[in-house]
């Protein structure tokens, strides 16, 4: 599957702001991401209500191989949850 990049300009709210880490909702519903601050580039303190925008591709599955690593990563940190 090679399809042309297209490059989208998402656009979206921050809605929590934490320990090291910032949520923001994307308008349209287009969804909610949670990134460390450290990826977040800004001139101004963070707050909740400020507007972020970021430029996005659709994610693309690059391979039928399931990693079987991760998946078990997975299920001991839910089971850790769970508890």
């Amino acid at each position: 599957m090679n399809y042309g990049d297209k490059i989208i300009k998402m656009e979206g709210v921050i809605v929590e702001v934490k320990d090291g880490c910032v949520a923001m909702d994307f308008k349209g519903r287009l969804g909610y991401l949670k990134v460390p601050m450290r990826m977040l580039i800004t001139d101004y303190p963070l707050k909740v209500g400020q507007e972020v925008a970021l430029n996005m591709s659709f994610p693309e599955v690059i391979s039928e191989e399931i990693n079987e690593k991760y998946v078990s990563n997975l299920e001991i940190r839910k089971r850790k949850e769970g508890k």
